[in-house]
């Protein structure tokens, strides 16, 4: 179900942190997307199968930061008073429409652009094909090989802070899992 008319909740609370995640306040989201760069977390759920692919999703048209370029299976905004893990399972519930998925965090790090800052908390799964759900938070989805991802880097069709999180994080995180099998 794709909502034409949907627009990014601006009143939502965001927590404000600091490198460590510990949290010194709160701000609209609106406030810390208007280039104050205002700390605050967000989680990203990598969603990789027996193949080896990773599914992405094709973020919608209406979104305030990077519409219409493929991104993580799931990534969203820590609201405030909410912890990282019920962050992970609302976002994951609400953008792919699957209650429960065995992940494991794999690194942190921020990520700042000329509208925002963030300290994004990176989740990993791996094992079985998923079949996410579409909801309105996601234009469509799909699992992309290593080798359509490396084929599209750095052309503008993966969001900037996808390409930096896949290179630096992911893909030496799913180098060590094939390692141990």
């Amino acid at each position: 179900m794709k909502n034409i008319c949907a627009t990014d909740d601006l009143e939502e609370l965001l927590p404000i942190v600091d490198g460590t995640g510990k949290v010194s306040g709160c701000a609209s989201r609106g406030i810390c997307h208007s280039g104050t760069g205002l700390l605050h977390p967000v989680v990203h759920l990598h969603l990789t199968d027996e193949e080896g692919r990773i599914y992405l999703q094709l973020r919608p048209q209406w979104k305030q930061i990077q519409p219409g370029r493929w991104d993580t299976a799931v990534g969203g905004h820590v609201g405030y008073n909410e912890s990282i893990q019920e962050a992970l399972n609302r976002e994951t519930k609400e953008e792919i429409g699957l209650l429960s998925v065995q992940s494991h965090e794999i690194g942190h790090y921020i990520f700042e652009s000329d509208i925002e800052k963030e300290l994004v908390y990176v989740f990993l799964h791996c094992g079985k094909t998923l079949t996410p759900k579409l909801s309105n938070e996601v234009a469509v989805g799909r699992y992309w090989s290593p080798k359509e991802i490396a084929e599209v880097i750095g052309k503008g069709i993966l969001t900037p802070n996808f390409e930096e999180e896949y290179t630096r994080i992911v893909l030496p995180a799913l180098k060590k899992v094939r390692q141990q099998k």
